[in-house]
């Protein structure tokens, strides 16, 4: 018996009718042929998750019925900001759906020295998310900002982590082996406050200038995520597994 499918909205849920938009209307009629009297589960960040029962459901509008509350809204939890410099396209839409599933509470996109691409289509990278949201069962949809300058998104932050992967040769690759910032696993344990955010460098790596800023930054943990060079949206997924393990809901997995 496969679950009853599960939908994002922004309206209010809990009380009459709730009626369905047109990609909704088509996901539900045509792709899942539900009809009247189908489940169908709603949150929206706010009042919990609901199960709603279809009063109808045509080409142009349908309805839905609150038959029951399924979890409560969960209070705020500690969860990351994630500060990425764009990518192309691809990588992108990776890298904002796995840190939905990850828990990111929100994605900051960033422009450094390197950064590939600074215009994004904000608005499909918000639904890849709640798409990836509603699938991995999460109460919240994290939201997608636009890009800023790498000085401007960290203007607010009490502490970040930053993932360092460069060492300080310069007649080196990658900055050979000196200086390398220490694993994760050797600087969280004596980190006591979770910091609120973290930063992912561009896919050529940041500037020494932008290096030594970030080095002297007091609210950095500059941290390594091992020997191998990875690719900026396998660092963003390797980085949040960490941070939710020492700091998040890998450490204890509450309910969400």
């Amino acid at each position: 018996m496969r679950p009853d499918p599960r939908l994002y909205t922004e309206a209010p849920l809990g009380s009459g009718s709730f009626g369905f938009d047109q990609g909704q209307l088509r996901y539900l009629g045509s792709v899942l042929r539900l009809g009247q009297g189908d489940g169908v589960r709603l949150f929206n960040g706010r009042d919990g998750e609901w199960l709603y029962r279809i009063e109808a459901l045509e080409k142009r509008a349908g309805s839905a019925l609150p038959a029951e509350k399924l979890r409560e809204q969960p209070g705020l939890t500690t969860a990351p900001v994630l500060l990425f410099a764009p990518l192309k396209r691809g990588p992108t839409e990776m890298l904002v759906q796995k840190a939905t599933e990850l828990g990111a509470t929100s994605l900051q996109p960033v422009i450094t020295a390197r950064t590939g691409r600074d215009r994004l289509k904000t608005d499909r990278l918000q639904l890849i998310a709640t798409e990836a949201a509603e699938q991995c069962e999460r109460m919240i949809v994290p939201s997608i900002a636009e890009p800023v300058r790498l000085e401007k998104a960290l203007e607010p932050l009490t502490g970040f982590v930053f993932c360092d992967e460069a060492g300080d040769e310069e007649d080196k690759p990658w900055g050979g082996e000196e200086g390398r910032a220490p694993l994760a696993a050797q600087v969280f344990p004596d980190v006591s406050q979770a910091p609120e955010a973290i930063l992912i460098g561009p896919e050529g790596g940041f500037t020494p200038e932008e290096r030594a800023a970030l080095r002297g930054d007091p609210r950095a943990v500059p941290i390594s995520l091992g020997p191998r060079i990875l690719r900026a949206e396998t660092a963003a997924i390797v980085a949040l597994t960490l941070w939710q393990l020492r700091f998040g809901d890998l450490a204890a997995l509450p309910r969400r």
